[in-house]
């Protein structure tokens, strides 16, 4: 394998539910460069998927989600970051109690804050075995 450790990827797209699938698809490709197993990859999808939904909710927000992806040599960690134009008004992203349940199932560290207009997330996914 070669070694990917330091790599760094960004993203920026429109925060709408239906470019998730971009999201997803990178983090996939990554954590299969890191030696991920097909396990491992699925979860780091269903993270992915849950955390930018969070952020964007089903209607999508106006302005965009940038995502990077930081390669370790035994970890993919993925910032998610949206500055949204409510002014900071509406509440603060979280999880639904079931999304929070699965996201504690699938990776080793997550989180989700909010300031103002800006909505982050990160999460860390480190792969198991040699």
């Amino acid at each position: 394998m070669t070694d990917v450790a330091g790599e760094e990827v960004r993203l920026t797209m429109p925060a709408t539910p239906q470019l998730l699938r971009v999201a997803r698809l990178t983090a996939a490709g990554l954590a299969s460069r890191l030696g991920f197993s097909f396990d491992e990859i699925e979860d780091v999808k269903i993270a992915v998927d849950e955390l930018c939904f969070a952020l964007v909710g089903s209607k999508g927000r106006a302005g965009s989600l940038t995502l990077v992806y930081r390669l370790a040599d035994r970890e993919l960690r993925i910032y998610g970051e949206g500055v949204f134009s409510d002014n900071g008004s509406g509440p603060a992203p979280a999880p639904s109690e079931l999304s929070a349940q699965i996201l504690a199932a699938v990776v080793d560290e997550h989180d989700i804050t909010r300031d103002g207009e800006t909505m982050r997330f990160r999460l860390v996914k480190r792969r198991v075995g040699a």
